[in-house]
């Protein structure tokens, strides 16, 4: 849109010694003039977007290709998790410290897990999906029968750091940030506890076995912790281990290889019989990479194993998601987005590989070509949290927007 012409500008108009008269309106034509005006379709009348003028409305009303929101949150919605056996139920936790259990169908609320003191950061289903549970950063932990919508278990720990059910029993699995490791039988309420370094226990995932754990902490270490012996099996640190926390754990659907992420800005492949150290992965394209601001700012947010190629996915809060061949243990795609990743998915039966972003898009790639397929718009904030269902014909993400969304993903080849 050309500038307004200035106060300069219009003295020299004179210059061009053309005669500009100046009409004035009778009270009968400007009535006249304003009948005309209200005639107007205005929608019409030219491309306000070319001239990149948007009014407020439109700057608010953005592309939402959501199929259902769900609005009962009033502060950032942290996690979101989805029944495993129907996947139409979804549980929510959020920053007012309530979390909810709804239809993905139709956003109606089955129930509430009420009594939360702190924002609800971990919320998910039991494998059976029969229960549910909630918790909060104080460490407050809720299990509740989903059948009767009733609270059967409560305890109390340190601050909660993560938690994680069991994949094949009614059995949790919480870190916290004394370092501790909580294990507990629903409901009876057995207990056991797998002592750390005193640090952060800051990530964990239980092995598909069941038998076992990998619990990362916030000095760099990990430990494989006997969840029958109650002891750690072995330990990963110094040179072999990470240079700061871990922030995220994945293992193959064998359970024999396992991948962490930490802020240091690696991620490291090892067997997890042995504890052997296979490779470390970094983003090496940073181009101030030595930087300590730019090392800072990079991050792994999210790792994950693909189920049908020798492939890993790497996800960086720089922006990019790296691709990497486990045979060849060299980088095969980088995908790059223009704001930090925070959750990356893959499907289950395919090489397509969903990230979430701090820009509130849902993104599909292609891993083998590292082509972006494409993207789902509609939360105003970061998303932080999402989950695909088991077809991957549905995502429902958590925003910090006060929303969880569900999205229906459509794909040309299904």
């Amino acid at each position: 849109m050309p500038n307004p012409p200035s106060d300069e500008d219009s003295l020299n108009l004179h210059e061009d010694e053309e005669i500009i008269e100046v009409i004035d309106l009778d009270d009968t034509e400007q009535t006249d003039l304003a009948e005309e005006l209200e005639d107007v379709d205005f929608s019409e009348a030219g491309n306000a977007d070319d001239d990149g003028w948007e009014t407020e409305d439109e700057m608010e009303s953005e592309q939402d290709d959501s199929e259902l929101t769900f609005s009962k949150h009033t502060g950032s919605v942290f996690c979101v998790s989805l029944d495993p056996v129907s996947n139409s139920l979804a549980v929510t936790g959020g920053e007012d410290d309530r979390a909810f259990v709804w239809s993905v169908s139709d956003g109606d609320v089955l129930f509430e897990c009420t009594g939360h003191k702190d924002s609800v950061t971990c919320a998910a289903f039991s494998c059976d999906s029969k229960l549910v549970v909630s918790a909060d950063m104080s460490g407050l932990i809720k299990v509740w029968k989903v059948e009767n919508k009733e609270e059967i278990w409560s305890f109390e720990v340190g601050d909660l750091e993560w938690l994680e059910w069991h994949p094949c029993a009614p059995v949790l699995l919480a870190g916290t940030a004394d370092g501790n490791v909580w294990m507990w039988k629903i409901p009876s309420g057995e207990c056991k506890t797998f002592q750390g370094p005193s640090c952060q226990a800051t990530s964990g995932k239980i092995l598909p076995d069941g038998k076992r754990a990998i619990v990362g902490y916030e000095d760099g270490s990990l430990r494989l912790w006997d969840l029958k012996q109650g002891n750690a099996v072995y330990v990963i640190k110094g040179h072999d281990g990470h240079q700061g926390a871990l922030t995220s754990i994945a293992c193959n659907k064998e359970g024999t290889l396992a991948l962490t992420g930490s802020v240091d800005g690696q991620a490291k492949l090892f067997n997890t019989s042995t504890g052997k150290v296979l490779c470390s992965l970094s983003n090496e394209n940073s181009e101030a990479k030595d930087s300590m601001q730019e090392q800072d700012s990079n991050s792994v947010e999210s790792v994950g194993f693909c189920n049908v190629l020798p492939l890993v996915a790497v996800a960086y809060l720089d922006g990019t998601l790296a691709i990497y061949d486990m045979n060849s243990q060299s980088l095969r795609h980088r995908c790059k987005h223009e704001v930090g990743v925070v959750h990356l998915q893959w499907e289950e039966a395919s090489a397509v590989v969903y990230t979430c972003n701090l820009a509130g898009v849902v993104t599909l790639w292609d891993a083998r070509s590292g082509v972006m397929m494409s993207e789902y718009c509609g939360h105003s904030a970061e998303i932080l949290d999402f989950v695909l269902n088991r077809d991957a014909s549905v995502a429902v993400t958590a925003g910090g927007d006060h929303q969880a969304k569900v999205f229906c993903l459509q794909r040309p080849d299904r």
